[in-house]
C-alpha cells in the first residue's frame, strides 16, 4: 500500500480543568490516503472538533505527531508552518459566524490570496474570486452583497471558494452541512465530492449525521469520549458494524419506510464517564449491552479483526 498522505500518530489533547485533566482526544491513530475522505463520527463531545484542529495545528496537541506528505507540522518553524497552511484548510460549521460580517462575499474569497501575497494585482485577483465563485456554484451577482444578505447555502459555498483560495491539498470539513436544510445539505456534499474528483483533494469530514457521512466517506472512524472505537471502509460499517456503540449510533439512523417502523431499536442506559481524569478501562462499559467484568479493567487498543476493519472492544481480543 502507497504511504499515507495524512498520518496521525497517538495524538493526544488534554485541557486543564480545576478537577483535573480533561481528555479530549486521548491516544488516536489514522491514516488517510491522497484524494480520499475519512469521516469521523460519534456523540457531540466526543472529541471530533478538537482532533480537527489538532490536525490542521490551529490547537497545540498534548502529544503525538501528525504527518502531512511525510512531514510532522508539530516540528515545522513559524515560516515553515506559514507555507504548510496553503495546503490545508478548514470549512467552519456555522457558516455565519466563521464569515466576517463587514466584508462583502470578494472580500472575503479574496483575504486569504492577498494575506499570503499570491497574487498582488488587483484584476487578477478579481479574476481568481470569479473563477472561485464559478467553481462553487455561486452566481456572480452576490459578488459585493454581504453575509447576512445570503442564506445558509450560499453562504457556506463562500467558505468553500475561501478554503479553495489558496490551493490547498488538505481540507478538515468540520460539520459544514449540520446547519443547512436538507436539500441545501444534498448540493453541498455533491459541490465537495466534484471538487475531490476534479482537484484531486483529501478531506477529513467530521459529523454526527451517519448518513451523511455515508454518502461521502471512503472509510469512517467512530470516536467515543476522546477515543476511537472503530475504523473501518464507509461500506463495511453499515453491513458489519463490530462495535457495540457503532451498533447503537446505527441503530437510531431514522428509516423511511412503513414496513420498518417495528425494528428494535438499540437503547442505551447507563451514565456517560466524565472525560475528566478517566479510569482505566473500556469508557463506554457503563452503557454496553455486552459489558463484562473485563471491560472495566482491561485496555483495549484498536486492533485488525478483519482485513481493513479495527475495533476496540475486549469482544474482539
Amino acid at each position: 500500500m502507497a504511504e499515507a498522505f495524512i498520518q496521525a500518530n497517538h495524538l493526544k489533547k488534554y485541557f486543564k480543568t480545576p478537577r483535573g485533566m480533561l481528555h479530549a482526544v486521548d491516544d488516536v491513530s489514522l491514516s488517510i490516503q491522497k484524494g480520499k475522505t475519512l469521516g469521523i463520527v460519534g456523540e457531540s463531545g466526543c472529541g471530533k472538533s478538537t482532533l480537527g484542529r489538532l490536525m490542521l495545528n490551529l490547537l497545540e496537541p498534548t502529544s503525538g505527531e501528525m504527518l502531512l506528505d511525510g512531514q510532522d507540522i508539530y516540528k515545522l518553524r513559524p515560516a515553515q508552518m506559514k507555507k504548510m497552511r496553503l495546503r490545508a484548510q478548514m470549512i467552519f460549521q456555522d457558516p455565519y459566524s466563521s464569515l466576517n460580517p463587514r466584508m462583502s462575499v470578494s472580500e472575503i474569497i479574496a483575504e486569504p490570496i492577498i494575506a499570503n501575497g499570491l497574487m498582488k494585482n488587483r484584476q487578477e485577483i478579481q479574476k481568481k474570486v470569479k473563477d472561485l465563485m464559478d467553481t462553487v456554484g455561486l452566481a456572480q451577482r452576490f459578488i459585493n452583497s454581504y453575509p447576512h444578505e445570503l442564506d445558509g447555502g450560499r453562504r457556506q459555498r463562500i467558505g468553500v471558494a475561501r478554503a479553495l483560495a489558496v490551493n490547498p491539498d488538505f481540507i478538515v470539513c468540520d460539520e459544514p452541512v449540520s446547519a443547512l436544510d436538507v436539500s441545501i445539505q444534498a448540493q453541498i456534499l455533491n459541490l465537495m465530492m466534484d471538487l475531490q474528483d476534479e482537484l484531486g483533494l483529501t478531506y477529513v469530514f467530521i459529523t454526527h449525521d451517519l448518513s451523511v457521512v455515508k454518502h461521502i466517506s471512503d472509510e469512517i472512524a467512530v470516536m467515543y469520549l476522546g477515543q476511537c472505537v472503530e475504523r473501518v471502509p464507509s461500506k463495511e460499517l453499515f453491513h458489519n458494524p463490530m462495535h457495540p456503540y457503532t451498533k447503537a449510533l446505527l441503530s437510531a439512523i431514522p428509516i423511511p419506510d412503513l414496513s420498518a417502523r417495528n425494528a428494535k431499536r438499540q437503547i442505551l442506559t447507563g451514565e456517560v464517564r466524565s472525560p475528566i481524569e478517566p479510569k482505566p478501562g473500556c469508557r463506554f462499559a457503563a452503557r454496553c449491552p455486552n459489558a463484562t467484568a473485563a471491560c472495566a479493567q482491561h485496555v483495549c487498543s484498536l486492533r485488525e479483526v478483519e482485513k481493513d476493519h479495527f475495533v476496540s472492544c475486549v469482544l474482539y481480543e
